[in-house]
C-alpha cells in the first residue's frame, strides 16, 4: 500500500499539523505502509507536476494549517493542478483523509473545504482529523490527542486496505451536469507533458515571447491591409478651415505602429502618418472606434464621454476637431 502526504504548511518548527502528520507517518510505517511526504513550500516552482506522484498511491493525507484564514496558497495551487492536470481516473480510485489544525479559527471549514474539492475532482474520503492548537508542545504531551492520531491513521490504513465504499457525492453530481469548464480530451501521457511545460519557466517564458512577435505580425499585417495612407483621404476632403485655429492633433490608433498626425494652421491641414513630439492633444482609440468617426457614427467628444477614446491635452481643442471635420454617414 502506497499513502502520500502532501503537506501545505509553511514548515514552522512548531506548527501542529507536522506533529501530527508524523505521528499518522509512524503509524503507517509500522503496518507496513510506504508513505511518501510532499512538501508543498519546498516544491513550489513544480507543483504543477505533482499530481503526478498520484500515480502509485492508494490513498493521500492533504494537511494544511489554517494561520489565519483558509487553507493556504499551496495547498490551492497542488489541487488546481490536480484539476487541471490530473488523471481524473486514478484519482476516482484514491482515498483522501485530510488533516487541518488552526491556529486561529475556521479548522472545521478547512477541512470541508480539502473534503469538498476531492469530491469534485472525483475522489475518495475518508476521516481526516481537524483540531484548533494554540501550543504544539502541549499536543505532543497529551496522551489522549495522540491515541486519537493513531487511530485515525489505523482507519485510514482499513478503509483503503478494505476497499470501503463511499456514498456518491452530490458535489461531483452537480458539477457532471452543470460544469461549463471546457473538456480538453487529453490522454494520461499528454496530460503529464503539458504538467511538464506549464512548470517549465523557460518554455512559458518562450511561448510568451512567441504570442508577442504573432502579435506584432497580425497588426503589421493589419496595417497593410488597411494601407499607410488609411483615413488621410478621408481627413482633407472633409475638412472645413476654422479662422485662427492652429493646433497639433496626434491621434494613437491601437493597430497601427505610426500615429496619425493632423496639423491644423488655419486654412492649412498637414496630415500623415509618423510622430509629433509635443502636440497640444494626443488621442488613443482602436482602428474600429476612428471608423465609426469618419462614418459619423460617433464624434470625437462622444468618443471620449463614452470613453471609447482617451485623450490628453486641451480639451477646447478637442471639441474643435468636431468642427473643422465635418464627418456624415455619407463618407
Amino acid at each position: 500500500m502506497n499513502i502520500n502526504i502532501y503537506y501545505g504548511g509553511r514548515g514552522l518548527i512548531d506548527d501542529p499539523t507536522l506533529f501530527v502528520t508524523g505521528k499518522m507517518q509512524e503509524v503507517l510505517a509500522e503496518l507496513r505502509v510506504n508513505v511518501s511526504r510532499y512538501h508543498l513550500f519546498e516544491h513550489k516552482n513544480e507543483i504543477l507536476t505533482l499530481p503526478q506522484t498520484l500515480k502509485n498511491a492508494d490513498g493521500i493525507i492533504l494537511a494544511s494549517t489554517i494561520e489565519w484564514y483558509g487553507t493556504g496558497g499551496f495547498m490551492q495551487q497542488f489541487l488546481d493542478a490536480c484539476w487541471l492536470y490530473g488523471d481524473k481516473e486514478k484519482i476516482s480510485k484514491i482515498y483522501m483523509s485530510p488533516v487541518v489544525m488552526s491556529t486561529t479559527y475556521g479548522e472545521k471549514e478547512g477541512m470541508l473545504s480539502l473534503i469538498t474539492a476531492w469530491e469534485i475532482l472525483g475522489g475518495l474520503t475518508c476521516s481526516g482529523i481537524c483540531g484548533y492548537i494554540t501550543d504544539t508542545v502541549a499536543l505532543e504531551m497529551n496522551e489522549g490527542y495522540v491515541n486519537l492520531i493513531e487511530k485515525k491513521a489505523e482507519n485510514m490504513y482499513r478503509t483503503i486496505n478494505q476497499k470501503i465504499a463511499c456514498f456518491p457525492a452530490s458535489n461531483q453530481a452537480v458539477i457532471n451536469k452543470l460544469s461549463f469548464t471546457q473538456n480538453i480530451d487529453l490522454t494520461p501521457q499528454e496530460t503529464e507533458q503539458l504538467s511538464h511545460y506549464v512548470s517549465d519557466d523557460s518554455y512559458v517564458k518562450r511561448q510568451k515571447e512567441d504570442i508577442q512577435e504573432l502579435t506584432s505580425l497580425f497588426r503589421d499585417m493589419l496595417e497593410e491591409e488597411g494601407g499607410e495612407g488609411e483615413f488621410l483621404s478621408v481627413f482633407q476632403k472633409v475638412f472645413k478651415p476654422q479662422a485662427g485655429l492652429e493646433a497639433d492633433y496626434v491621434i494613437n490608433i491601437e493597430e497601427k505602429k505610426s500615429s496619425l498626425v493632423l496639423k491644423i494652421n488655419g486654412k492649412e491641414l498637414e496630415c500623415y502618418y509618423g510622430s509629433h513630439a509635443s502636440p497640444q492633444v494626443e488621442l488613443n482609440m482602436n482602428r474600429s472606434a476612428l471608423e465609426d468617426i469618419v462614418c459619423g457614427r460617433m464624434t470625437f467628444q462622444r468618443a471620449f464621454m463614452s470613453g471609447t477614446m482617451r485623450m490628453k491635452g486641451d480639451f477646447k481643442l478637442l471639441r474643435s476637431l468636431d468642427q473643422v471635420f465635418l464627418f456624415d454617414e455619407r463618407m
